[in-house]
This record gives structure tokens, C-alpha cells and sequence, in this order.
């Protein structure tokens, strides 16, 4: 377990819903319908989530409707969030 990334995801409460509503490859606008939250909020998340190897877009290329599952790492802490909460 990576500790550092385990401390970055649970610190902000947007990162961490995020996170483990990816239990399947998703896009930014369903992630936001699921969560109830701004789209804005949604994709700044995303974006934090990414630059630390969390997640990955999955159509890097398209410019609306990309595509964001987890990666092992980030797979590996939502199972131990999950476990813990």
C-alpha cells in the first residue's frame, strides 16, 4: 500500500467519492449524475486523481465523453477504503 496516495485520496472528500464510484470505467458526466456533484468538481477530482496514477482515461484522445477506470494502485486503495469504512 502506498500510504502518500492513501492520504491524498482521503483528504478530500471529492477525490475520495470519485475514486470509488469508479467500480467500472466511467465518464465524467455519469460520475457526476451518480454523485451528485458539478461536473467542475467532478473533473477537477479527475484531474488530481490521474496525476498521481490513480485512475487513467481510458480515450485519452476524445475531447467530450472520455472514459476513466482505476488503476491497480488505485484499485488497491479503494478496496482498502472500502474495507475500513
Amino acid at each position: 500500500m502506498d500510504w502518500s496516495k492513501y492520504s491524498f485520496v482521503i483528504r478530500a472528500k471529492n477525490r475520495k467519492a470519485v475514486l470509488l464510484c469508479l467500480s467500472n470505467p466511467k465518464t465524467p458526466a455519469q460520475i457526476a449524475k451518480e454523485l451528485n456533484l458539478s461536473l467542475p468538481h467532478v473533473s477537477r477530482a479527475l484531474k488530481e486523481l490521474e496525476k498521481e496514477g490513480l485512475i487513467e482515461c481510458l480515450t485519452p484522445n476524445e475531447k467530450v465523453g472520455r472514459v476513466y477506470k482505476r488503476t491497480m494502485i488505485g484499485e488497491e486503495i479503494a478496496n482498502f477504503i472500502k474495507k475500513i469504512c
